[in-house]
């Protein structure tokens, strides 16, 4: 087994999706087989998420034992039940590039996603879920916020929601807001510039997201008052779509693209005229850090959006590492327990959350790097709710251990994910809220 690379620093390759060889079903079928041969030696990652244990019991059941032994069609099994988390990249998996056998698994498992999409479609019912713009867009209607959240609150309407949608009558569904986060900050400009400090410029746009837009304005609004306190003018990106990420979790990749063209040139338009970009949710930061730059390695626009992109914490510890931010903090936090979000950890910034936060006096943090099994979509389908439950329990065991005074995560829908398995007891909150609540403002 060759080794040579292996103490190298793993990198990336471009996705080439634009080849014909992307797209051929017989090779890609050939780069399975030979991944999951790899994987089958090795077994590192099979506590990580459902798609390693799927794949090793249909090997170690098979007739051969060996991936011989699998028969080709229940190779769609264990891609199904990847969500394109990246731990098994960025943390486990010992063969990435530069090692020699080119092991990327969850891209691998997007090109299947890709391939199978391409060729089969995917039900309306999960269409419509990953289009969460135009979901949020018509929850957010006045009047209709308050049907859509009745229904959702009652057992008629989660009955009905199962049956259409196939949405898990147990899972947790985001409440809608109609005074969502771009309309609560529209009229708030970055007016001047701060001290640019580290990789900042001096000011931010701020990316709603789907999510927070419609169902968590408040964590906008709450990052938009602690990027003031500290004397960052911010702006809202008033021009959005979602960033891509429930699609490319399908596989859709041509809506992928549809999105980056529309938010693309807004975004880099922002960042030549002095603009940092943030959003409070750590798979919309990495889709424009690291997936779209992927997909597109020689668009400008999207090297320079990934380029001025940053994970909220990430960005005011760059402040801080330059004695710009402001540590007067009113009210200490006591004990927290903070799930490190998948799509924040594989961002390779470290632990900038639990910096931040632990800077507040009075204020402990318990990391809990487990995944919470969420994942969009992954976390609300009947088929595999019950599954992402068994993923989360670690978590939820180890909060309740904890016997925090807050609980949170850097992402939202995980959050709200791991917080109803402990019955809301305590509470998801988000970092950012829980900063202004120590700033006291």
């Amino acid at each position: 087994m060759a080794r040579e690379g292996n103490l190298q620093a793993p990198t990336r390759h471009p996705l080439a999706w634009t080849g014909a060889d992307f797209w051929d079903a017989s090779a890609l079928e050939q780069e399975l087989e030979r991944v999951f041969e790899i994987c089958h030696g090795c077994r590192r990652c099979v506590s990580l998420c459902n798609a390693f244990p799927t794949l090793f019991d249909l090997i170690d059941n098979s007739g051969t034992m060996e991936v011989d032994g699998v028969d080709k069609a229940d190779y769609g099994k264990v891609v199904e039940h990847c969500y394109l988390c990246d731990l098994c990249y960025q943390t486990k998996c010992p063969y990435v590039p530069p090692h020699e056998w080119n092991v990327d698994f969850p891209h691998l498992m997007l090109r299947a996603k890709a391939v199978h999409f391409r060729r089969h479609g995917v039900p309306l019912k999960a269409r419509v879920l990953s289009n969460t713009t135009t979901v949020g867009r018509l929850a957010s209607i006045p009047v209709v916020t308050e049907v859509v959240n009745a229904v959702n609150r009652s057992a008629i309407g989660r009955g009905l929601l199962d049956k259409v949608m196939d949405v898990h009558p147990e899972a947790v569904v985001p409440r809608y807001h109609s005074k969502t986060a771009r309309r609560r900050l529209r009229h708030a400009q970055a007016e001047g510039t701060a001290q640019p400090a580290g990789r900042t410029q001096g000011k931010v746009a701020i990316f709603a997201t789907c999510y927070c837009d419609v169902s968590l304005p408040q964590a906008v609004e709450d990052l938009h008052a602690v990027l003031a306190h500290n004397g960052i003018p911010a702006r809202m990106v008033m021009q959005e779509v979602c960033c891509g990420m429930p699609k490319l979790e399908l596989g859709d990749l041509d809506s992928v693209r549809a999105y980056k063209e529309k938010n693309i040139p807004v975004l880099a338009t922002l960042a030549r005229e002095g603009h940092d970009l943030v959003a409070a949710i750590p798979s919309c930061v990495l889709m424009f850090k690291q997936e779209l730059p992927l997909m597109f390695p020689d668009d400008a626009d999207v090297q320079l959006v990934k380029r001025h992109f940053f994970d909220p914490f990430e960005y005011l510890v760059q402040r801080r590492q330059a004695g710009l931010l402001k540590t007067d903090f009113k009210n200490p936090l006591g004990k927290v327990a903070w799930q490190a979000a998948c799509h924040q950890r594989v961002q390779n910034i470290g632990p900038k959350t639990r910096e931040v936060l632990s800077l507040v006096p009075g204020t402990e943090i318990i990391s809990i790097e487990r995944c919470s099994g969420h994942d969009g979509t992954y976390g609300v389908r009947r088929a595999t709710y019950p599954i992402a439950r068994r993923i989360a329990r670690p978590v939820e065991t180890r909060v309740r251990e904890t016997e925090p005074q807050h609980f949170i995560s850097d992402c939202p829908m995980a959050a709200a994910h791991i917080a109803h398995g402990l019955g809301d007891a305590p509470a998801a909150e988000h970092p950012v809220s829980l900063l202004r609540h120590a700033y006291g403002i």
